[in-house]
């Protein structure tokens, strides 16, 4: 993958240092953690981690500069996710049981609904591209939290994991069902294409997951990051897959939203309750990070259909009736 375009000084620094630059740093300066420079920025030091840039040196991810840098920018982005979110963890209710209230109490803007019955094809298309950015490496954030588990609850997330790649079937790989999709709307479905084009909002999506999956400390939060992903999952995508045959794909163009509607309503209770709730039972201390991940899975999501719905003159704010 090429190394995106600068939106700013400080994805300009972070892009100059891995093109063999030596400038000087100077700070965040008034950079505000939803600009799209600051999070482009973030997104860079984390892509290190997973895929890599064409013509950049491997052992970039392990640059002491860069990782100052990115611990830099994770300070305000973590603050800014807790302000975001607002739950209160028992020691008395099932972890299980507190997931699925913070889901029910969720207000957020109905994406899928619009999606659903009103969107244009430019729409969806847009739609898509925006998820495309984290979609196309959907499973591999919350793998990096395989090594950090043992027994039942390690075979919980290596259960939910192996559906993600497809059962070992390339082919079935979701994030290459995800592709199907990607090109029957005339997309690049090639990896990372389309950063430089998507808002800081959509890079936030993808930078919380990855946040969580990069600090053995946010393992709880990782954890409950994924159920709320599987918890609110089949109903979306049912409609994703109704809007995506109102406007003339396939049965096969539509599969990777119709084949989550089936696997994730296995996946809701094995996230909720052999994931989440035995890791609980084993880390009590760690109720309160397995709820802030859910919560910021579902606030930041919440931030990007509010973004896409008022940029299409939609709904602003606030649910569309389903």
């Amino acid at each position: 993958m090429r190394l995106p375009p600068p939106r700013g000084p400080l994805s300009g620094w972070v892009i100059d240092h891995l093109q063999g630059a030596r400038t000087p740093y100077d700070g965040l300066g008034t950079a505000q953690v939803l600009d799209d420079d600051f999070q482009l920025a973030l997104w860079c030091c984390y892509e290190l981690h997973y895929r890599g840039f064409d013509g950049v040196d491997p052992e970039a991810e392990w640059d002491p500069d860069l990782l100052a840098f990115r611990a830099e920018l994770e300070a305000p982005f973590t603050d800014w996710l807790r302000t975001l979110t607002k739950q209160e963890p028992s020691a008395t209710i099932p972890v299980a049981d507190q997931l699925r209230a913070l889901i029910d109490a969720d207000d957020g803007p109905s994406l899928a609904a619009y999606l659903h019955r009103h969107a244009t094809l430019d729409e969806f298309r847009e739609f898509v591209m925006n998820r495309s950015v984290y979609q196309l490496k959907e499973a591999d954030p919350h793998s990096y939290g395989i090594p950090r588990l043992d027994g039942a609850v390690k075979a919980a997330l290596v259960e939910i994991q192996a559906d993600e790649y497809g059962g070992g079937r390339a082919e079935r790989m979701h994030a290459e069902l995800f592709r199907t999709t990607m090109r029957w709307l005339g997309l690049d479905d090639s990896y990372g294409r389309y950063v430089p084009d998507v808002p800081g909002v959509t890079l936030a999506l993808s930078n919380t997951m990855s946040l969580f999956a990069l600090h053995g400390r946010w393992t709880g939060a990782l954890l409950g990051h994924l159920a709320a992903l599987e918890m609110t999952s089949t109903l979306p995508n049912r409609r994703y897959a109704s809007g995506a045959a109102r406007l003339g794909a396939t049965d096969e163009q539509a599969r990777y939203f119709t084949e989550h509607v089936e696997a994730d309503a296995v996946h809701e209770q094995i996230a909720a309750h052999d994931l989440c709730g035995a890791y609980a039972e084993e880390h009590p201390e760690a109720v309160g990070d397995i709820l802030f991940g859910a919560a910021c899975c579902l606030a930041v999501d919440n931030l990007v259909a509010a973004h896409l719905l008022s940029a299409w003159g939609a709904v602003p704010e606030g649910k569309v009736a389903s």
